[in-house]
């Protein structure tokens, strides 16, 4: 009975391994593709020997930064990180005090607050891209990267909840023991509070910063000069015959989001951890 027992441990262990494998295989397959594709010699995906390229080459590497005539990847690099940070910096300060002030204080307009936002979260955020543009228009904030830093970091305190979550975890008594003590709401704040919410501070800022990293649909729609495009609409604009320059701009762009993700791993899962327990 033991024997068999085992055997079908064995037997759930190794099929659980295995579908596990392949679900690794069917999502890693088109990165380890669009990698080899970013070195493919020739530079155009029409002379791929099936999935892969024929022969291997740093040349498109060299010529994303180099050949800037036409297609400008530095000054596209620039534009992104100069959006996707003023982005992360204002929306992360944003989300944070919306979460706090949700958390931690109780007024008549708390609740169907909390319930609008909620409704507002299923709706996609194209549908109001027509609106968007007619106000963007109307504050001549159009090719400007401004008017992109000032729309993510105003849509950013729509996803409150799992910041809210967190600061729900942290005891009120240590609120209350602080009042007691002469502490005024801010110092509560910055002095009790915030110290404790590095976890959540830091998956804050990461999903801030990645969200206009990569994102197309905005810039697109309200940036019309090429020198001020990003990386993901300077990207869509290249030429078919340059795919292995698409695909190392899409590897290089890629670069800095997985080693954030890397150095901050433990921090971004404590906070979603935490923040989904009571979000």
């Amino acid at each position: 009975m033991r024997k068999k027992w085992n055997l079908g441990r064995v037997a759930d262990t190794g099929i659980t391994y295995i579908i596990l494998i392949a679900v690794v295989f069917i999502f890693f397959f088109p990165c380890l593709w669009l990698i080899l594709a970013s070195f493919s010699k020739s530079g155009t995906i029409y002379s791929f020997d099936g999935f892969f390229p024929k022969e291997y080459s740093l040349a498109s590497f060299q010529k994303l930064f180099t050949d800037t005539t036409l297609y400008n990847y530095p000054q596209w690099f620039l534009n992104t990180l100069f959006v996707a940070t003023g982005s992360c910096i204002l929306g992360t300060f944003f989300v944070i005090l919306t979460a706090y002030t949700m958390s931690r204080f109780t007024f008549k307009a708390r609740k169907p607050m909390m319930k609008t936002t909620m409704v507002l979260g299923m709706f996609p955020s194209f549908m109001g891209m027509i609106a968007v543009y007619l106000l963007m228009t109307q504050f001549n904030l159009i090719n400007h990267l401004w008017g992109l830093i000032l729309i993510y970091a105003a849509g950013a305190p729509m996803g409150y909840l799992t910041q809210k979550g967190f600061f729900d975890t942290i005891p009120k008594a240590i609120d209350e023991a602080a009042r007691i003590d002469g502490a005024t709401n801010f110092q509560v704040f910055t002095k009790i509070n915030f110290p404790l919410s590095k976890p959540i501070i830091v998956y804050t800022a990461l999903t801030s910063f990645t969200w206009p990293w990569s994102d197309f649909i905005l810039p697109k729609l309200l940036l019309k000069e090429k020198n001020l495009y990003t990386v993901a609409v300077g990207l869509m604009s290249l030429d078919e015959t340059e795919f292995a320059r698409f695909a190392a701009g899409s590897v290089f762009i890629a670069v800095p989001i997985v080693v954030l993700y890397f150095l901050l791993v433990k921090d971004m899962v404590n906070g979603m951890a935490q923040g989904a327990v009571k979000g």
